[in-house]
């Protein structure tokens, strides 16, 4: 059988919880950034915004694929 999961420490708790807050107060920020400016967005910028989110999400998940590879082959050296 495998070793039962340790509990999170407090430490650990607390790490998460501060972290959590953070992710929290950007949220908002954010939200009230974008909501208070008056400003209008044509259909060629919004398909700027949704080609650069996709293509550094692609070259994201590239790099790690390539990571992880390099990693399972040995090829770290």
């Amino acid at each position: 059988m495998s070793k039962s999961r340790e509990k999170l420490s407090l430490a650990g708790k607390l790490t998460l919880a501060a972290l959590f807050a953070l992710l929290t107060a950007t949220v908002v920020y954010a939200v009230n950034v974008w909501t208070s400016i008056d400003a209008q967005m044509s259909g060629w910028g919004w398909g700027m915004l949704i080609l650069g989110i996709v293509i550094s999400v692609v070259v994201g998940g590239g790099l790690s694929v390539l990571l992880l590879y390099s990693a399972r082959h040995d090829m770290d050296r």
